[in-house]
């Protein structure tokens, strides 16, 4: 932890300074050291086996200094590997002590952070399906538990539960899906409030545009940043560049299924070519 210097000092440290030097040459080496640390917190932060553990970040020009207990020796060179794989990281100086004692502990963390995960993947779902025109305002009730998910509910068509199948098993996370949605019989009258209903509904085209690229960043099987969305009176033009003619098509049924889109133009959605060699 860097000491807080007095701001009597700061200030004579300024009056001393040559103008035009400070933001250029005093400033920016703090200011890329605590870029750094931040980055390599985040990284350590994300990492499933070491976020239950307190591991303290300091860098010094390009050697990081790690301090904290893990459990195991496992834990401790991957930190290590973790801080060496952060831009301008050379050198990992790492004091990190293995406390066997720390099960207990990591095993709670462990717990809340799966929960924290079930409960943030089971709300994308939620989303989704509130997103999409086939499933708006269904009544899907969406359990996730370390990956798994389970649907259930009563629709009155099977392209509604299987459009939600496929929503939930698209989202990236989701490894298996229960799909226990139930069909049952509609109320005509019903049902024709409801597309009454959704004819009449107009969503804005940043709206649109918003959904479909949060919705290509959500999925499992596309690569959502290399994709750009632009909506005008409905119709979603996508380019930018997929992996395979798969992945075009499903970039395209996904903006498809967005309520208020009126068409999807891929034309500009480029699949990249394979060099050989």
């Amino acid at each position: 932890m860097r000491a807080i210097r007095p701001l009597a000092v700061l200030t004579a440290a300024l009056l001393l300074t040559p103008l035009g030097v400070t933001s250029a040459s005093a400033a920016e080496p703090g200011l890329q050291q605590a870029r750094q640390e931040g980055a390599l917190q985040t990284a350590l932060a994300l990492n499933r086996l070491l976020n239950p553990f307190k591991i303290e970040v300091a860098i010094q020009g390009q050697t990081a200094r790690l301090q904290g207990e893990v459990e195991n020796e496992v834990e401790r060179e991957l930190a290590a590997q973790v801080a060496l794989a952060t831009a301008g990281i050379e050198q990992v100086d790492n004091q990190l002590q293995v406390n066997p004692e720390l099960v207990d502990e990591t095993l709670q963390r462990r717990a809340y952070a799966q929960r924290l995960e079930d409960a943030t993947l089971g709300a994308v779902i939620r989303a989704r399906l509130l997103w999409s025109s086939q499933t708006q305002g269904l009544p899907i009730e969406v359990d996730s538990r370390a990956g798994v998910v389970t649907l259930r509910g009563r629709v009155t068509s099977a392209e509604a539960k299987q459009m939600a199948g496929s929503v939930a098993a698209s989202t990236d996370g989701v490894y298996l899906v229960n799909n226990l949605i139930s069909l049952g019989v509609s109320d005509p009258a019903q049902a024709r409030e409801q597309a009454a209903a959704a004819a009449a509904e107009v969503q804005s085209d940043a709206w649109i545009n918003d959904k479909v690229q949060t919705s290509f960043l959500y999925s499992r099987n596309l690569d959502g940043p290399n994709i750009k969305v632009a909506t005008q009176e409905g119709v979603v033009r996508l380019s930018g560049e997929v992996m395979s003619n798969e992945q075009k098509t499903i970039a395209q049924e996904i903006a498809r299924q967005i309520r208020g889109v009126r068409g999807v133009d891929a034309d500009m959605l480029k699949v990249a070519i394979k060099v050989e060699g």
